[in-house]
């Protein structure tokens, strides 16, 4: 596109809008000093921009029948064969629908008019296409990815395959759902509130948030870079691993990833727990909006884990009632500046950044009186408070975060694992389509309440299944030392093998 010159009016409106009082003559004396400054930027486009080009081929993507997506959980089918063999040989993959995939459109969870058509591939889809795996589609997302439930995606409500009157979780619904129904094997998803962790509860599979920049975010929309994840949903802890071996490491490109350590996560996956110290945080359990059989069947599953010769007691982190203070106005803050004031593209960073990208978050105004009300609500707060206190409470929230994380960092110099539910509920009801704006925003806020936290904290957070409800599952949250996501897999491999619970649906029994 064609760099245009700024006019006297653009620029009497820019100064304007930061209070400069300008004269006439001052206006026509800064356009001709700008000038010189907008040949630099015309001389820009005489460069070819950097795209990611795809490395292995793909058919055309398809929606597919509501026969062939009984829960909804495709967003669009595209098959994309990687390398042949490999550490993932002979595995199926989805991607959530906000990871770009040349070939298919990136919805995002909003309409079609919205859809966008990426021109580069997310490094985690290379990846697992290097390891040997097949992309076989991706997955619907709620709305922005902005719910923890599953009702706010514009291709309607994502619906548990353990009962579909219930919620999937969000906002990887389409990942979990898929997963647990068995139609893929793998699902790579994203989160920056719990949307990898609450789906896999709520859909009783495993869920792996890992470490803040472990996995490269590249080609991926994000909240806030502070918060941005990509991990692994898998049926079982060691797919889980095998999966996050295939996708962890640094890809030059993704600038939040600050000298990442890798590991091996599968070496030591079937040691054991005897001599690990696992504490069952208190805080996590009990609150207003807990269900006692959840509470249960999470500290009867560390019981479990004593057993097998863990030291397993109850600690207490007081601070971890406040994880809203620093999760809300990060979250929501950060969204609204990263979507609709810079486009996707954080300022003051280096890295890949795609153009294609930018251009098109740039749309996302056109379509506010079709967001869901979890949406508006959230943009409205964050703009309120940019405009009457200039993010001073978005400061506030980062550094009462570094408190925040020293409390967790404390109790993990001790314990090496530490244990709560991973959402204070079972799946809930799906809401009627008229449900009131209250229902809505309380079903897409309620799940992440344990969850948010470790999303602004850094720490890997694993969601594992440890029993039902009825036919709903229970998730069980282990919280770990930053990069050790081998010890969480450890442990939940062990609790894994003694309950050896038939997570699948009743469709796939």
């Amino acid at each position: 596109m064609a760099v245009l010159s700024p006019t006297t009016i653009d620029l009497r409106g820019y100064a304007a809008a930061i209070g400069l009082e300008l004269s006439e003559t001052e206006i026509e004396e800064l356009r001709g000093l700008i000038e010189p400054t907008m040949d630099l930027y015309r001389a820009l486009d005489t460069f070819d921009d950097e795209i990611l080009s795809p490395q292995y081929p793909r058919g055309p993507a398809s929606v597919p029948p509501a026969e062939q997506n009984p829960h909804n959980g495709w967003s669009f089918r595209i098959r994309a064969e990687g390398a042949g063999s490999g550490l993932l040989g002979g595995r199926s993959v989805a991607l959530k629908d906000n990871i770009c995939f040349v070939g298919a459109p990136v919805l995002n969870g909003a309409a079609a008019a919205l859809e966008y058509l990426p021109e580069s591939d997310a490094t985690v889809a290379t990846r697992v296409l290097a390891h040997g795996a097949t992309i076989t589609g991706k997955a619907v997302c709620e709305y922005m990815c902005a719910s923890g439930g599953s009702h706010t995606s514009a291709s309607g409500p994502v619906r548990n395959p353990h009962d579909p009157a219930h919620m999937a979780g969000g906002s990887s619904s389409g990942c979990a759902v898929l997963v647990a129904s068995g139609a893929v094997d793998m699902a790579i998803g994203t989160d920056q509130g719990g949307s990898i962790r609450v789906p896999a509860s709520f859909c009783g599979i495993v869920g792996m948030k890992p470490t803040h920049g472990l996995v490269p975010y590249t080609g991926i929309i994000g909240i806030d870079p502070t918060l941005d994840h990509a991990g692994p949903m898998t049926r079982s802890v060691t797919d889980n691993a095998l999966l996050l071996q295939a996708l962890a490491g640094p890809d030059g490109l993704d600038p939040r990833q600050n000298a990442p350590r890798t590991g091996d996560y599968l070496s030591d996956i079937e040691v054991g727990v005897a001599g690990l110290r696992i504490g069952i945080v208190q805080e996590g359990f009990g609150l207003t909006i807990s269900d006692p059989v959840v509470d249960e069947s999470v500290r009867a599953a560390a019981a479990i884990l004593g057993k097998l010769g863990a030291a397993v007691e109850d600690v207490s982190i007081p601070i971890h009632a406040a994880g809203a203070l620093v999760w809300v106005p990060i979250t929501a803050e950060g969204a609204i500046r990263t979507l609709f004031q810079t486009h996707g593209l954080s300022t003051l960073q280096r890295g890949f950044y795609p153009v294609d990208l930018l251009d098109h978050l740039a749309r996302w105004r056109e379509s506010a009186n079709d967001w869901p009300v979890n949406v508006t609500a959230v943009a409205l707060t964050a703009l309120h408070m940019n405009e009457k206190y200039n993010g001073r409470y978005y400061a506030r929230a980062q550094n009462l975060l570094r408190k925040v994380a020293a409390a967790y960092d404390e109790m993990l110099s001790v314990y090496d694992v530490l244990v709560m539910p991973t959402t204070p509920m079972t799946a809930p009801p799906l809401p009627p389509a008229d449900a009131d704006a209250a229902t809505t925003v309380r079903l897409a806020s309620e799940p992440l309440t344990n969850t948010g936290v470790f999303d602004a904290t850094g720490h890997p957070a694993l969601s594992v299944p440890c029993g039902f409800s009825g036919a709903l599952p229970i998730g069980l949250m282990m919280i770990g030392r930053h990069y050790d996501e081998p010890t969480l897999y450890r442990a939940a491999r062990a609790l894994e093998k003694q309950l050896a619970p038939d997570m699948r649906p009743a469709s796939r029994q």
